[in-house]
């Protein structure tokens, strides 16, 4: 649903960085996230219950039940909220995932599986996914034109990326002697 971003004052809030489009709806008093953070977070396997969202110039701002202090809320920055959801609930519109649809999937490049999704980052620009592959991270744009299919009845994402996205590319120079 969102990513803390930022505290905001001395008594606990926490500027958010929207992933919905129905903040009114999912955002209202009472509704609890779970969070994604590192394991090493305190806040690893814990939840966050909403007592208010308030917009400060355009800027959504909450406050969560038991964050009562600016120390609270800078231990909570670049947390992800999530909620639970109902499977039979769907995106509205086409080519639409939930970020936990996509965690996890496979990525297959020319039939063979390259990496697995780790992680989408939601960008100004473009999202961008990160997929765990065995020689390392590497981050993909997810547009139509690098990722043409995304199955989450099969477990996959197809990747048609530029060369040299997924590996090294051979010098163009041989190297002098």
């Amino acid at each position: 649903m969102g990513r803390l971003t930022k505290a905001h004052g001395l008594k606990g809030a926490i500027k958010i960085e929207l992933y919905t489009d129905d903040p009114e709806r999912r955002f209202i008093p009472g509704a609890v996230f779970s969070l994604q953070v590192p394991e090493s977070s305190p806040w690893h396997g814990k939840s966050l219950e909403l007592i208010e969202l308030k917009w400060y110039n355009s800027h959504p701002v909450a406050f969560f039940k038991d964050v009562n202090d600016r120390t609270a809320a800078e231990s909570l920055i670049k947390a992800i909220l999530l909620i639970e959801h109902d499977p039979a609930e769907a995106p509205d519109e086409e080519d639409a995932w939930y970020d936990h649809q996509l965690i996890g999937l496979a990525v297959v490049r020319d039939g063979g599986k390259v990496g697995t999704v780790a992680r989408l980052d939601h960008l100004p620009a473009q999202d961008l996914l990160h997929i765990e592959t065995d020689a390392g991270d590497v981050m993909v744009p997810f547009v139509k034109a690098i990722v043409p299919t995304v199955d989450v009845a099969a477990g996959t994402i197809t990747v048609t990326p530029p060369a040299g996205l997924f590996e090294e590319l051979p010098d163009d120079e041989p190297a002098s002697s």
